[in-house]
């Protein structure tokens, strides 16, 4: 929710400020020609939020929570559902502004009638009264009173009315409302804001002319749903912050559910918390996945019963067969040595997704900008492929560096300055050495720059020789003689120097970009069953039923 809050701060700065500014102008005493004009257009926010319908609730929750700490505590939220005639909306616009239960079917209850009293009519000169007395009420309160309360909201704080979900609503309720709200703007400072999931021009097309006129439209659009897929990845996965990690085909499950059903951010996030209940539910050593500070103390309480879960873990199996017999011995019966070595795995384990992040996002920056995006123009891409297998011994990873070797200088230049940023902001402690690498490649860079200015080439181009010669022999000759200059032509210093950084980062991915599923004792911390978060995640109504009728514990666990 944090990461949600953070991704919409722009948004609900930029609303922020526009609701100042068409505050202003309200309030402002003019007489001009362009504000008489004005004087009955309200103001109004088209906030463009994707088809990811399910994440705007959050959202608008969001927005909500903000514009009644800073600016107003009038707001109004409106779903079409609860709005199917102008009736139901002067309904719920009241009850939702006046903090009150408001049926207009009911009006003999006894229990409503001090209720019923304040709104006998839901209309918009209601409104009106109502707001003009509240003004009103708070004008006249004690001034320390009235200073607490305007710390928070603005003097005759505006009305907003935000309509969730507008290609929801019908045409005759939008029109009404607009038509209804505009004859009384010079009385009530009314702002709207409409949730579009689809595109701007949806508004002319619910709006004929004469009723979009009277609206003043400003458009804002949100991130889009893909852009924080890769925040939330890059704060919960892309991190040495928490231990817990998805594997790649568990990754591949969560991102295609995504991409290809419903672009919630929301869902997604839901399917990873799903994974980490299901990750400490079903795996008996989920207890070692912990901070670095706690490993210690968890790996020195473990029981025997535990140390032989340890031992059956395939990738500690490896482990063990690559050690000397009186090693093997010694782990597969000594409890006190197993815990002494666990505790070394697990620190190195810390240790190479401390590494790993860094080089990840450097090699990111190398590959993002290639043609063609052969590993992918989003890191997630890139990650999965790492984590699935060795990512050095991929056709991609060799047409990469192919392409990378033909960068020109400027483009090496600002990926070896952002290397250098990645490293030196890491959690890792390994790389001083490749800053100061990377740095001094950077400085060589400058030196052949300053070299190109002093040299001049004074040859005469191939081009002209090929303009001198007209003849067939003559032409057949030098371009034989080009082609062999060609094969035996040495490379230029800025080549070599090319050559070195894509190789230097090219040792760097090997060292350090090895899959996770090699590193021993990963069944800890990272979460392998795909098939299982299918199971909960892909909709499957016929065989639910089935299960939770012939096997109720299945559910009830």
């Amino acid at each position: 929710q944090q990461i949600q809050e953070d991704l919409n701060k722009q948004l609900l700065d930029n609303l922020e400020s526009f609701l100042r500014r068409s505050h202003s102008e309200s309030q402002a005493k003019t007489t001009e020609w362009t504000y008489r004009m004005k004087s009955r257009e309200i103001p109004t926010a088209a906030l463009v939020l994707g088809v990811n319908v399910t994440d705007h609730d959050l959202t608008f929750r969001s927005i909500s929570e903000v514009l009644q700490q800073n600016v107003t505590p009038y707001i109004a939220l409106l779903e079409a559902k609860d709005c199917p005639g102008i009736k139901n909306l002067m309904q719920k616009l009241m009850g939702q502004l006046m903090n009150c239960y408001i049926d207009v079917d009911s009006l003999e209850d006894e229990d409503n009638v001090q209720v019923s009293q304040n709104r006998i009519r839901c209309s918009m000169t209601s409104v009106v009264n109502w707001y003009e007395s509240v003004t009103k009420k708070t004008s006249s309160e004690t001034p320390s009173k009235k200073r607490t309360s305007s710390s928070r909201h603005w003097p005759s704080p505006p009305i907003v009315v935000i309509f969730k979900d507008m290609e929801s609503f019908t045409t005759k309720v939008l029109q009404d409302f607009i038509v209804i709200s505009s004859q009384h703007i010079h009385q009530l400072p009314l702002v709207l804001i409409f949730g579009i999931a689809t595109s701007p021009m949806i508004i002319h097309s619910l709006l004929p002319h004469s009723v979009s006129s009277l609206l003043c439209i400003e458009l804002f659009q949100s991130l889009s749903c893909k852009e924080h897929l890769s925040t939330v990845i890059d704060k919960l996965l892309l991190t040495s912050q928490f231990p817990f990690k998805l594997g790649e085909k568990v990754l591949q499950v969560l991102i295609n559910i995504f991409l290809y059903h419903d672009f919630s951010v929301q869902n997604f996030i839901k399917g990873f918390q799903l994974c980490v209940v299901e990750h400490f539910y079903s795996q008996p050593l989920s207890v070692l996945c912990c901070q670095m500070a706690d490993v210690k103390t968890r790996v020195n309480s473990l029981s025997h019963e535990q140390c032989e879960n340890i031992r059956r873990l395939p990738s500690f199996r490896r482990y063990v067969e690559g050690e000397v017999s009186e090693n093997q011995i010694a782990l597969l019966t000594a409890d006190n040595y197993l815990k002494e070595v666990v505790q070394k795995l697990l620190e190195d384990l810390h240790v190479y997704h401390e590494n790993y992040v860094p080089v990840l996002r450097c090699l990111h920056v190398l590959t993002s900008s290639l043609p063609k995006y052969p590993l992918g123009k989003q890191i997630r891409e890139l990650h999965c492929m790492c984590l699935e297998n060795q990512v050095w011994e991929t056709e991609e990873y060799e047409s990469a560096l192919q392409l990378a070797r033909m960068l020109n200088k400027s483009d090496l230049e600002n990926v070896l300055q952002q290397c250098v940023e990645i490293f030196v902001s890491s959690a890792g402690k390994e790389f001083d050495q490749t800053v100061e690498k990377l740095k001094e490649f950077l400085t060589q860079f400058q030196k052949l720059e300053a070299e190109a200015f002093q040299e001049r080439d004074v040859s005469v181009s191939p081009q002209k020789e090929l303009q001198k010669k007209t003849d067939l022999y003559h032409l057949q000759k030098t371009l034989l003689e080009l082609k062999e200059s060609r094969r035996s032509k040495k490379l230029t210093k800025f080549e070599m120097l090319r050559f070195e950084v894509v190789d230097y980062i090219d040792s760097l991915v090997r060292s350090y970009l090895a899959p996770a599923d090699h590193k021993t004792l990963h069944e800890v911390v990272y979460f392998n069953s795909p098939s299982v978060l299918r199971e909960h995640l892909n909709a499957a109504p016929r065989i639910a039923l089935h299960t939770a009728l012939n096997n109720p514990h299945c559910y009830l666990k």
